[in-house]
């Protein structure tokens, strides 16, 4: 199976080159974050795509100065939505009433469903639920990029408040959940780069009910 060829392959890349991954690779991996599945097809977040040289420098200093931030070619930020809102929710449905070619109204029952759920919940709980709806999205790019032969690092070091400020994402309703620069490692100097990959032994990794 390629994919799992592709999982074994890929790491976490410690060091970058600066080398820049052509606009059709990432557009591709972008494109595999936004076909990820959520629930109730909300896709609660929003994927932040950043080349400014300075931006990435200022962001370096916030992210514990992990220099694949700013020696990536394109810096990734995935933000979730800070509430599941009215808007928010009827925005999304109508929308894909819209493209379904449906009767308006069709999903009305099901909104009604949901808002009684997500709108009697704690703010705080609906964003955590929206940062577990970018992960799903976040692992397909990684995947994505590893079978394209871009490099990526996932990463969740950073100051999340002080990366919202500075990108003004809670202004948009949003908050930082991770971030994935994409580059080409630089293989002479990251330590990790020809380390054995580790993983949990499968039958420690899972088991089964009969």
């Amino acid at each position: 199976m390629e994919l799992l060829k592709v999982l074994n392959e890929r790491y976490a890349t410690k060091k970058m080159n600066g080398q820049v991954v052509p606009e059709d690779k990432v557009e591709a991996i972008i494109e595999a974050a936004r076909m990820a599945p959520t629930s109730s097809g909300l896709q609660p977040f929003k994927v932040i795509v950043i080349t400014n040289k300075e931006l990435k420098e200022k962001i370096v200093t916030i992210s514990f100065n992990q220099t694949q931030v700013v020696d990536c070619s394109h810096l990734l930020v995935f933000a979730a939505w800070d509430n599941y809102t009215t808007e928010r929710i009827t925005q999304m449905l109508d929308y894909t009433v819209d493209q379904r070619g449906l009767p308006v109204g069709t999903m009305d029952d099901y909104k009604n469903r949901l808002l009684s759920i997500y709108g009697t919940r704690d703010a705080e709980l609906n964003f955590i639920h929206a940062a577990h709806q970018s992960y799903i999205a976040f692992g397909m790019a990684i995947a994505a990029a590893g079978e394209l032969k871009v490099d990526a690092t996932p990463m969740e070091g950073f100051d999340a408040d002080a990366l919202d400020e500075l990108l003004g994402l809670r202004e948009q309703g949003l908050r930082s959940v991770t971030m994935l620069p994409l580059g080409y490692r630089d293989a002479e100097n990251d330590w990790l780069v020809n380390l054995k990959k580790v993983r949990r032994p499968k039958e420690d990794f899972v088991f089964t009910l009969d």
